[in-house]
């Protein structure tokens, strides 16, 4: 593995041992965004983030799986969701041992340790045979990679024929980027451990050299731009405000730098990519 690649996978791991208990202590089990549509205003969170999950679902027109592989499963909470959704055998991976322990506990808890697992595994070499998974699931992971073209060889080659990936990814805006803006996506990459993001359109260009099909995009920034918002709210609670510091400076600098999330989608610089495509055969 690259030194680069390694020290990434390093930063990515501390960051989210450091930050997913208190992340659960606050949002609950899902750690990505919540999906709005006007006047869902007073939407719950911890309902919207559900949304998000059920709209793809729905967006994509999956309506069976039998074999899920969640990539970057944080604690379990779409892992969990889709194997009662589908009644699945899913497996999760990540990065973070801490994540994936609490996910298998939350298997457990849920009676569900018997159809869904949890491995620490790196998305670029996953450890799994070709053609294991009718449906590769990506929520909020593809933004981590530090190769996106060899994430989705991966997630291709684990496919089996006919098999869905269904993504949701932090995303730039199409086109060349001007000095300012490339600054300001990099103190993002530095907060939250990101190598570098894509556009939409550069995704749909990757997806197509790999060999999917059926390859189809969106853009749901106005549906999720709220989240941050809300996140900067429940950032200002003093009792968070204490775990924050008390952990350290990783969650310093990413409390912090919510303010540039907030700003990034307002500007119309971070894009809320959505994709979906087809391995081609059939199932």
């Amino acid at each position: 593995m690259p030194p680069e690649r390694t020290a990434l996978n390093a930063d990515i791991r501390q960051f989210y041992d450091v930050s997913s208990g208190l992340w659960e202590s606050v949002w609950g089990e899902h750690m990505h965004h919540g999906y709005w549509e006007a006047g869902e205003e007073d939407k719950d969170p911890r309902v919207a983030q559900v949304d998000l999950i059920v709209r793809l679902i729905e967006w994509a027109g999956i309506e069976r799986a039998s074999a899920v592989l969640d990539v970057g499963c944080g604690i379990g909470g779409a892992s969990l969701y889709l194997a009662r959704r589908f009644g699945a055998e899913v497996t999760g991976i990540t990065l973070s041992p801490v994540q994936c322990k609490r996910a298998t506990e939350r298997a457990h808890e849920q009676g569900l340790e018997g159809t869904v697992r949890f491995e620490v595994a790196d998305a670029l070499e996953m450890p799994f045979a070709d053609k294991q998974f009718d449906l590769v699931w990506s929520l909020e992971s593809g933004e981590h990679m530090a190769d996106k073209a060899q994430f989705l060889r991966e997630c291709y080659r684990v496919l089996r024929p006919g098999g869905q990936l269904v993504m949701a990814t932090w995303c730039c805006r199409e086109g060349e980027l001007n000095e300012r803006e490339r600054r300001w996506l990099e103190a993002i990459y530095r907060v939250y451990c990101l190598p570098y993001i894509i556009s939409i359109e550069h995704y749909r260009r990757l997806l197509a050299e790999v060999g999917f099909g059926g390859i189809e995009s969106t853009d749901w920034s106005r549906q999720v731009a709220r989240f941050w918002e809300l996140v900067i709210q429940s950032a200002l609670s003093p009792t968070v405000l204490v775990e924050i510091f008390n952990r350290g400076m990783t969650l310093i600098r990413a409390a912090l730098a919510m303010q540039l999330m907030r700003q990034s989608y307002k500007r119309g610089l971070l894009r809320f990519g959505v994709l979906h495509a087809r391995k081609p055969g059939v199932r």
